[in-house]
């Protein structure tokens, strides 16, 4: 599985758009993932996306949820124009606001405010850095390290709430063991695979603070091309125009 993106100026969905100008990371799998798996059983009134980019999961949890604040915060002054605007476009305007701001400053004005945390994070630990800087700063974790992130999780998330996240599979244990150190334990965690035929790629993993015994469960996206698992399409038939 790819972390596919669509770089097309506009993506449509269901019961919104995201205009992508301006975002370094286009909208992907990995996001839709991320923003229709995020669990919402625990009812949350005060949502955080960490690391907005165009407000993709935040706009998926404005439609999902009733919750009565939705905030993202984005560091990329582009990515940070592109999320307001698209947040402003939507149906969910009023309960939606992103803050133009690194995590770390973030964290430091806000207390732990927040019943869910979602993040697609950078999952690059190392590589070439490209021309391209703002891609570069939203895919490296030199930008926002694993505990770094954590960090800030542990200082916004209420007592009582939740942090879900995206990761590729390859980083899920040390990711989890990093967790551990600021206190949050998985509850439930769902491995995905392109196919059949494919390596495992990506963890959706959700966190509480509370040790208990982890949900596991398996996600295939494809049987071939283009033909999605009937768990796929559940998953996310409530967001794709055509699914």
């Amino acid at each position: 599985m790819s972390k596919r993106q669509n770089s097309a100026p506009v993506f449509r969905f269901k019961q919104f758009e995201v205009n992508q100008t301006g975002a370094a990371m286009k909208v992907g799998t990995d996001g839709v993932l991320l923003g229709a798996w995020a669990g919402l059983d625990h009812n949350p009134e005060t949502i955080l996306d960490i690391g907005s980019g165009t407000g993709l999961i935040a706009l998926m949890l404005a439609q999902r949820s009733a919750a009565e604040q939705i905030d993202g915060v984005e560091i990329d002054p582009n990515a940070f124009e592109t999320c307001t605007g698209n947040f402003e476009a939507s149906p969910w305007s009023d309960r939606l606001f992103c803050y133009h701001a690194s995590l770390q400053d973030f964290a430091a004005e806000f207390g732990p405010d927040y019943d869910l945390i979602v993040s697609n994070p950078p999952y690059f630990r190392e590589g070439i850095p490209s021309s391209y800087q703002e891609r570069d700063q939203a895919r490296n974790q030199r930008t926002l390290s694993f505990a770094d992130l954590l960090e800030g999780v542990d200082q916004l998330l209420t007592p009582t709430g939740r942090f879900d996240v995206i990761l590729p599979y390859s980083d899920e244990s040390v990711f989890v063991e990093i967790a551990a150190n600021f206190g949050l334990f998985p509850m439930r965690v769902t491995q995905v695979r392109g196919n059949v035929q494919t390596e495992l790629k990506r963890s959706l993993i959700s966190f509480s603070r509370t040790p208990q015994p982890v949900v596991q469960e398996l996600l295939t996206i494809e049987k071939g091309r283009h033909d999605y698992t009937e768990a796929y399409m559940h998953l996310t038939r409530e967001f794709y125009l055509n699914m």
